[in-house]
């Protein structure tokens, strides 16, 4: 996604509906022109517009007029675009969003692609992509911890080290290929020492980074926890429960949940998502075969398993053949946290039979139906990750992209210690170097290509 910088964009930077005020964005070379063909103030003025000064007046399509409303004029670059940049406060109504968008239109704009605003800022320089990214984090952000890692990617801390990481290794590596052209009079420019112990420096930062990606998915994204056992267990009913709702339709029907059902919650500051998912047992129905094997797949996709079970099947046997099933269908199984969930206590006189081995697992005894011990089972889930919201550092990775270049610039650097150690040619560890170098300017957007502006943009909203 290339802008096109010729070209005046418009769009709605509020969302759809009826509200009291609604906003419009335009930006471009041919925003002040516009501005002037359909806008009038109501009191005239010779030096209209004057740049961040707020306008009142009448919108009009010609003679026609659409809306009394307040606008501000932004001169470039001082714009959130860069550009000359136009934003009209009109009444919240989406039949006066939609006429104004057409009378720009009409006097030359286009509608602005998803993320197009921000993806012209980042093209006059406003910002680099971390930024842009947090951006849109930060109109995502549904709780403080997603709030607080976007507004410190805002900040700029993970940016200056990006860049004081990168600037290191160019300096390094200039020196290395000036080596090149002096490569007959056996000069040395860098000690090759201090070229690996800055790749080494750059390689167990990076490393560092890479270890707060998990914390940093969690954050963002929520904790899944997949709810899973065989029909009539009570799965929606602790569905419900938990999310204080009746989200679940709950019927003493087997096979009654033919799909999964997911919703979030908070919990100590901790974002958890809970998956409902179809009961697990042998069935010709083929509708009901479809929400089993999603049930496997929802099941893959979480990082915590609730087993629930009841005290008649509270047997050793049963338990082990449930999980055994599980271990056959569910990929990565061993690698996620189990927790058994033995409901409906309120029909218990005693303890299972197996009790004790049962406690071998991360067991919780509850009672769905009356409310029991859900808070307990909830701790039991957040205990697994000792993640504190108010305490994290200043840099926490959210983002694959940065992920996948943290991983290539590790393998790249530990090439370049391991030809050194070999005494093999500066040209081939110059290569390996730059190759680091250049995964470090795509993070920040320094190098980039049109293949991730299209993938970081395409998620924005339309109108920012």
């Amino acid at each position: 996604m290339i802008p096109n910088l010729d070209e005046t964009i418009c769009a709605g930077a509020t969302p759809s509906g009826f509200g009291a005020i609604g906003i419009v964005r335009l930006s471009g070379k041919d925003a002040l022109s516009i501005l002037q063909q359909v806008f009038v103030p109501f009191k005239k003025q010779t030096d209209f517009p004057k740049p961040r000064r707020i306008y009142f007046g009448t919108f009009q399509n010609g003679d026609h007029w659409i809306d009394e409303l307040q606008t501000v004029y932004y001169k470039a670059p001082h714009s959130y675009t860069g550009e000359d940049m136009v934003e009209f406060f009109h009444h919240g109504s989406p039949f006066i969003q939609r006429k104004i968008l057409e009378t720009l239109i009409h006097h030359g704009a286009r509608l602005a692609e998803p993320g197009e605003f921000t993806l012209r800022a980042f093209f006059h320089g406003k910002f680099d992509l971390i930024k842009a990214e947090s951006i849109n984090d930060l109109i995502f952000a549904e709780h403080e911890a997603s709030h607080k890692i976007a507004m410190q990617q805002m900040r700029g801390y993970f940016s200056n080290r990006i860049s004081q990481l990168r600037q290191k290794l160019i300096d390094l590596t200039a020196l290395l290929e000036v080596e090149i052209d002096f490569s007959e009079e056996d000069i040395e420019f860098v000690d090759r020492q201090i070229l690996i112990k800055t790749a080494k420096e750059i390689i167990k930062e990076s490393q560092l980074l890479l270890d707060t990606f998990k914390t940093g998915n969690v954050l963002k994204n929520g904790i899944p926890v997949a709810i899973v056992g065989k029909p009539n267990v009570g799965k929606s009913t602790l569905l419900n429960r938990i999310l204080n709702e009746d989200r679940a339709i709950v019927s003493d029907l087997p096979g009654t949940t033919r799909d999964y059902i997911e919703d979030m919650i908070y919990v100590q500051g901790l974002p958890l998502r809970f998956i409902d998912t179809a009961g697990i047992r042998h069935s010709e129905d083929a509708i009901e075969v479809v929400g089993i094997n999603k049930t496997y797949e929802k099941a893959a996709e979480a990082e915590v398993i609730l087993l629930m079970i009841e005290p008649v099947d509270a047997r050793e046997e049963e338990i082990s053949s449930q999980i055994e099933e599980l271990k056959n269908k569910v990929p990565g199984f061993s690698e996620k946290k189990l927790i058994l969930v033995l409901n409906k206590i309120d029909l218990m006189d005693e303890l299972p039979s197996h009790w004790k081995k049962i406690l071998d697992f991360e067991t919780v005894f509850i009672s769905a139906k009356r409310n029991e011990n859900i808070d307990i089972l909830l701790e039991k889930i957040v205990s697994f990750y000792q993640i504190q919201p108010s305490h994290l550092p200043d840099i926490i990775l959210t983002n694959t992209r940065h992920v996948q270049a943290f991983q290539n610039i590790i393998k790249h650097l530990k090439e370049a210690i391991h030809l050194i150690e070999l005494n093999s040619s500066q040209d081939l560890v110059s290569q390996q170097c730059r190759l680091a170098i250049h995964e470090l300017g795509q993070i920040t957007g320094e190098i980039t290509n049109e293949d991730i502006l299209d993938s970081i943009f395409s998620r924005f909203c339309i109108g920012k």
